[in-house]
């Protein structure tokens, strides 16, 4: 009889949702260990802006995945598949259970069902397509994307040059397009996998939490932060760090683009964009068990009951 695959729990939702409070609990009371699911939190010195858990929680429930890069580097799903692949391994080797947390979708799909096969990068192709954008600007170069692929054009801000880059990358070395080759998928994840969600039933709730977490960002001296960030020379707008929601519309503010006042309701408009998509994301999402933010009890009831359930298949074998 095969030996069923083992369990991870993902624990999706909007920011602000309370998906980090919820964790820890589960955290304390369960034999799980916390896999970090989010593109901002990975970065060092990064820590009032993203709500990264403070000393104390992360005493209390170690997040495995958060200051693992610098600002200035990148880090693609597909590191995020290997690094997370890597880290519920060790769990599962440790007799425990992987419960990875966090707010960027694109990650927990590449890491559900596998990645396409994209073809490693060419640095030969890669520096003819910065020296064409410092002659013709990346605007020429997004319309070249467009006729290629208006798909990927729609999805890639001609501001952004590293995905705009790879977008054609990958079309001069391969001949095909980032659409054709990302409806192809690789291998899926070796796990059974449980997934939750959780959100306050009430959108203007989520707006009233997405504020009152701005406002607490700034008295914790996030503007600090990011001018510390904005002091280093090796640092720019353009970089996927500083285009994370809040950091972005501060650095604006630096650049003399905005006051400050500007620049925090700019920054908590964009934040309940972002909420907006996770959510839109999530009501696509199969398998899903929804949680209500606002009834947390119940939400560690519901969750117990599937780790309840494992421990004593678990404590049979």
């Amino acid at each position: 009889m095969n030996k069923p695959l083992p369990l991870a729990l993902f624990l999706m939702g909007p920011t602000a949702s309370g998906k980090t409070d919820l964790a820890i609990r589960l955290r304390n009371k369960y034999p799980v260990e916390i896999i970090s699911v989010d593109s901002a939190l990975i970065y060092r010195g990064m820590d009032i802006g993203t709500a990264k858990p403070d000393q104390e929680e992360q005493k209390q429930a170690p997040h495995r995945l958060i200051d693992i890069l610098d600002p200035k580097e990148a880090y693609s799903a597909a590191d995020f598949r290997r690094d997370a692949l890597n880290e519920m391994n060790s769990i599962v080797a440790e007799g425990k259970i992987p419960l990875l947390v966090g707010g960027t979708m694109l990650y927990f799909k590449a890491l559900l069902e596998g990645l396409s096969p994209l073809p490693a990068a060419d640095p030969e192709v890669r520096r003819q397509i910065e020296e064409e954008a410092k002659s013709l600007g990346w605007a020429h170069l997004h319309q070249q994307l467009r006729d290629l692929d208006p798909v990927s054009a729609e999805r890639i801000h001609p501001n952004d040059p590293q995905r705009l880059s790879r977008a054609l990358e990958v079309y001069r070395i391969s001949g095909k397009t980032l659409t054709e080759l990302t409806q192809k998928r690789g291998e899926t994840l070796p796990f059974r996998v449980q997934q939750f969600a959780i959100a306050p039933k009430d959108r203007a709730e989520l707006h009233r939490r997405i504020e009152l977490r701005f406002d607490k960002m700034i008295e914790a001296g996030f503007e600090d932060e990011v001018k510390s960030l904005y002091a280093r020379k090796d640092l720019h707008h353009d970089l996927p760090s500083i285009r994370c929601v809040g950091y972005r519309q501060m650095w604006d503010y630096l650049d003399g683009n905005s006051t400050l006042d500007e620049a925090v309701f700019r920054g908590i408009c964009a934040t309940r964009q972002l909420a907006k998509r996770q959510i839109t994301w999530l009501r696509s999402w199969d398998n899903l068990t929804w949680l209500d933010s606002e009834n947390i009890e119940q939400a560690v009831t519901i969750v117990s009951e599937v780790l309840d359930s494992e421990a004593k298949s678990m404590a049979s074998d």
